[in-house]
């Protein structure tokens, strides 16, 4: 037998020392996958890069969570592994599970659905919350529209006597959001982004992208508290919307400053499909081990049912390339004018959001559609709340937005129609912008989903893998062809 020694240096990495260079190649080369649409990317063509992201280096660093997958490989190979674990801190801890009384004694504050009545856990969170309990390294997929925030505050509730908890969320106006939920269950919670960096609170709500901006002030020593000050303390960190975890900020953060957290909890409405973001976030985080999806939740009653209807515009134009077709497709005067007029047709049945791709053809149709109102990233988050608000009282309001901002975290449950302009072709962004609409509200039950789309030949591809997500998430649709000209 061979001798290896696998040196386990916190929650996320490991080194593997003594395997031959013939056996590092073989893990380098099963744990490297393809990013897709690389071989577009200059970097490729150049030859500087071979499109790929490798989870075995071949000096023999690697993750944790590979080790299921990893050591049959090296037994394979006739490898006696030894292990020495560098990890000298807690990493195991009594979590009380939850029942759906648990938090009885606290009430939904004003402007909440159920506002005034005592805070009841729904089975379905108390199996989630539960789950993640037993798993303090996991991810889960759970729908938008569960009650992901009240989970969290939950979760962070649960961890509190043996330390503090991290939550990272993917934008300002979820960190709002999430603080509201945690105030409302008397959480010593702080916030920690834009000019708002709350310290010495037992729980703190943060974007990614203010903690990469520590980490760098950190790396050229220029902040007052140091990023490693800042995760003082820390025994947990939760990651909503994790499948931004792919973002290679966020994943340097869990696999850098907090690989030494020992709680890891992941939740997202929408696991990548791609194999080397699900890779990344394994790594970072854990295994998946639950689902809740949307047309579950539809069925219990929580979430509004929904129908999606594809109108396919006619046109006879042809683009070698995907950027060239949309940009006609998004920037056509009379096609836009079309397209227009279609959601002002829809809007009189309700309030109307439409997502686009970018920010012009979204300023264009606010233009061409009376009365609409347009949010980007750009926009205030107090302005873009205010907005969202006025759809509380409203009956045809139109809010044009971008999908950047839109799709993730946003709650606005008084949408009746949902318009998406060439969603494209990424199950993540069509799913979670379809979770936009589907969140019941007292007058609503049912939203239309419109798909905009055209007969081009990248736009029609992308339609055939979005009718596949439609039947894998059980939406029911139907496509219409419809000659504008």
């Amino acid at each position: 037998m061979k001798q290896a020694l696998l040196h386990v240096l916190d929650e996320v990495n490991v080194k593997i020392e003594g395997l031959d260079l013939d056996v590092r190649k073989k893990l380098s080369d099963t744990f490297k996958f393809e990013v897709p649409g690389a071989r577009y990317m200059p970097a490729v063509r150049l030859g500087r890069w071979d499109g790929k992201v490798g989870f075995f280096q071949l000096g023999g660093s690697t993750y944790i969570n590979l080790l299921a997958d990893i050591l049959p490989i090296l037994e394979q190979y006739n490898y006696d592994v030894d292990l020495e674990d560098y990890r000298d801190y807690q990493r195991s801890y009594d979590l009380e599970p939850v029942n759906e009384d648990s938090y009885s004694d606290y009430i939904w504050p004003p402007g909440h659905p159920q506002e005034g009545q005592q805070i009841k856990l729904r089975d379905y969170q108390v199996e989630v919350i539960n789950k993640f309990l037993d798993n303090p390294q996991c991810l889960q997929e759970i729908a938008t529209g569960a009650g992901k925030t009240l989970c969290t505050a939950v979760l962070s509730h649960r961890c509190e006597a043996h330390g503090r908890t991290i939550v990272i969320v993917p934008n300002k106006s979820l960190v709002t959001q999430t603080e509201a939920d945690y105030v409302n269950m008397g959480l010593d919670v702080g916030v920690f982004f834009g000019d708002r960096k709350e310290f010495g609170k037992t729980h703190t709500i943060c974007t990614w992208q203010s903690l990469n901006v520590l980490l760098k002030k950190t790396r050229a020593k220029d902040v007052d508290i140091t990023i490693g000050e800042f995760l003082h303390d820390v025994v947990c960190v939760m990651v909503d919307e994790v499948h931004m975890a792919k973002a290679d900020a966020l994943k340097t953060l869990l696999t850098g400053p907090m690989s030494r957290v020992p709680i890891r909890w992941g939740l997202t409405g929408t696991i990548p499909k791609e194999e080397y973001e699900r890779m990344s976030l394994r790594c970072s985080i854990g295994d998946v081990v639950g689902r809740l999806s949307a047309n579950e939740l539809q069925q219990e009653g929580v979430l509004a049912n929904c129908h999606v209807n594809v109108l396919q515009l006619v046109d006879h134009a042809e683009y070698r390339s995907y950027q060239e077709e949309l940009r006609y497709l998004l920037e056509t005067e009379e096609r836009m004018s079309y397209v227009a007029q279609l959601i002002d047709k829809v809007r009189h049945t309700g309030n109307t959001l439409v997502l686009v791709d970018r920010i012009a053809p979204g300023k264009h149709l606010t233009e061409l559609v009376p009365d609409a109102v347009f949010v980007s990233g750009s926009t205030k988050a107090k302005a873009r709340k205010e907005e969202y608000d006025e759809v509380a009282d409203a009956s045809d309001k139109v809010i044009v937005a971008t999908y950047g901002v839109a799709a993730v975290g946003i709650n606005i449950p008084r949408i009746f129609n949902l318009v998406l302009i060439e969603p494209g072709k990424s199950f993540v962004r069509v799913i979670q912008s379809i979770g936009r609409g589907i969140r019941k509200a007292e007058d609503k039950d049912f939203v239309q989903i419109w798909d905009i789309t055209s007969t081009c030949k990248f736009a029609k591809r992308h339609l055939t893998k979005r009718k596949a997500f439609y039947r894998e998430a059980n939406y029911p649709f139907e496509v219409e062809k419809i000659e504008w000209k």
